[in-house]
């Protein structure tokens, strides 16, 4: 296999940016990937916020997970793609494909503290390690943004992608980060610290959301053409085998003791558990609307929190695997 080796370095970053922001005049802003869905759902480390968006609604909703209650509905968005906590949990990290923008959002006040230009398509995000980087996916521009979050810029623009959509994750020892591209049906690596592709993962079928194992050795990610999780060794860089699983999934969400992996499924509301010493899949948990890729487990393992597609987040129960209580907007 060829290896592809190509980055966007500091000297040519303007002209990156300048390209993408053009390509995003050129569209129209509000609609231009708007037949594009997806959802996220992120939870503070502390496990007392949890903010919820789809694709689909200009609104975002911020919940008090000890209450149980709406804190509040944020407006004034058109296309929100992904959200990501600080390390801290003291901001979080809202990107919005349409506005072309990473927002930064104080989680106790919930203001806007900064909007982080990138051009039209801001889609998945993920930290770097130490959480002082945050990699974005551009699926507009098909590039990937690295934005030092101490100064609110990107530091570099990585290009050869082909429209990377919200699949992206550091490996555990934060020397690679993976990206999905949806077209390419494929994984690319990129060496964090070169900024430059370094291999890829071929094989996939509509390419959705992906997990990685905490020894970083087992990927896995979801077909949404195929109805199956891909496995794959991360050191081979190849598909090892699939598990069948619902209808359309969206999520491959592990378990974080590495036991199971989720997997969030569009077509059928459910979510298919699968055993990752098995491969199989051990049970199917229903009472779900459209779970796509939000799907977040608590600290303590005992239960995920599911995000349905009207914005309520229902809780399932991971040693019974039933939905237990959903939280609903008011």
């Amino acid at each position: 296999m060829n290896v592809i080796k190509k980055t966007v370095t500091a000297l040519t970053l303007g002209v990156a940016l300048a390209t993408t922001m053009s390509a995003w005049a050129a569209e129209d802003r509000w609609t231009f990937d708007g037949d594009i869905h997806n959802n996220s759902l992120a939870v503070s480390p502390d496990e007392t916020t949890a903010v919820a968006s789809y694709s689909q609604r200009p609104d975002v909703v911020v919940y008090d997970l000890k209450t149980g209650k709406v804190r509040q509905v944020l407006t004034g968005y058109v296309t929100p793609r992904n959200i990501v906590f600080s390390p801290t949990g003291d901001v979080f990290y809202l990107s919005d494909s349409s506005l072309g923008v990473v927002r930064k959002i104080d989680t106790k006040t919930l203001k806007v503290i900064a909007d982080i230009p990138l051009g039209a398509g801001a889609f998945g995000t993920t930290l770097s390690k130490d959480g002082s980087l945050l990699y974005v996916n551009n699926e507009a521009a098909s590039t990937l943004s690295v934005i030092d979050l101490d100064h609110q810029r990107p530091v570099a623009v990585v290009t050869g992608f082909s429209q990377p959509r919200q699949g992206i994750r550091v490996s555990p020892d934060g020397k690679t980060v993976y990206v999905t591209n949806f077209l390419g049906d494929k994984i690319t690596l990129v060496d964090s610290k070169t900024n430059m592709i370094e291999g890829e993962i071929t094989g996939f079928n509509k390419l959705r959301a992906i997990s990685i194992s905490a020894d970083g050795n087992t990927l896995y990610a979801a077909n949404s053409g195929s109805n199956s999780i891909a496995v794959v060794d991360t050191q081979k860089r190849a598909i090892t085998t699939t598990v069948m699983v619902g209808k359309d999934p969206y999520g491959a969400a592990l378990t974080p003791d590495g036991l199971h992996v989720y997997s969030g499924n569009l077509g059928d509301n459910s979510l298919s558990v699968i055993d990752t010493k098995t491969l199989k899949v051990t049970t199917t948990v229903t009472g779900l609307k459209a779970p796509r890729q939000a799907i977040v487990f608590t600290k303590d393992k005992s239960k995920a929190y599911v995000l349905n597609e009207d914005l309520s987040i229902s809780t399932v129960d991971l040693a019974s695997n039933k939905v237990v209580s959903t939280l609903k907007v008011d």
